[in-house]
């Protein structure tokens, strides 16, 4: 079998983002949800993901606007503050990529399209009422190298709707009626994430049994 290899240091931004969103698939989206002093902001972002438990922390990346500015989201988080993450299921697929637009500096798009925020438990900021889960965090640290900024957050409280929570004591969670929806490529493409398969992790003396 063979492989084509790209130089992803010799290769312009447009192009190493084509490639790499094609990709690493399927990406989890982050719906963030911040205060600023124009006051809310919704908008969302595919380069996200959980990067451990102890303690839990996500990861997300906002990049800046055409011109170079960084967008509202990455102004919001400043050290230690506050932010929320919607996860996106089939229904609010659509809502989500309309907060995806260009809306004025300042503008609340969670309001413009009409879309219910819920108070927060363990952070002042709202969540997406509509949202099957959603992550209440608080920013660690954030990290630029170059023009891509990380920022880390430690999640500090998890909303998880009622039909989803098959056992409260044991923390069971039925991941499949969240109906979450992630990215696929670049721009406009999604997936569903009901389409699962399982394999069952083995010990290294189950995997000599079977070599036997």
């Amino acid at each position: 079998m063979s492989h084509a290899h790209f130089d992803l240091t010799a290769l312009p931004q447009s192009a190493r983002y084509k490639l790499l969103t094609a990709t690493v698939v399927t990406r989890p989206i982050a719906w963030v949800g911040t205060q600023g002093e124009g006051g809310f902001n919704l908008a969302p972002y595919s380069f996200f993901g959980l990067m451990g438990s102890e303690p839990p922390v996500v990861a997300f990346a906002p990049g800046d606007r055409p011109d170079g500015t960084p967008k509202d989201t990455a102004l919001n988080v400043k050290p230690g503050s506050e932010f929320t993450v919607s996860l996106v299921s089939a229904a609010l697929a659509e809502a989500m990529n309309l907060t995806a637009t260009d809306f004025p500096h300042g503008m609340d798009e969670a309001q413009a399209l009409g879309l219910r925020l819920a108070p927060g438990q363990q952070v002042q900021v709202p969540h997406v009422q509509d949202a099957p889960a959603a992550l209440e965090c608080r920013e660690v640290q954030t990290v630029l190298i170059g023009r891509t900024r990380i920022i880390l957050g430690e999640v500090l409280g998890l909303w998880l709707r009622e039909d989803a929570v098959l056992d409260a004591e044991k923390h069971d969670v039925d991941t499949a009626a969240l109906d979450l929806v992630g990215r696929m490529g670049g721009r406009g493409t999604y997936t569903h994430t009901r389409d699962t398969f399982e394999l069952t992790r083995q010990t290294y003396a189950q995997w000599v049994e079977k070599k036997e």
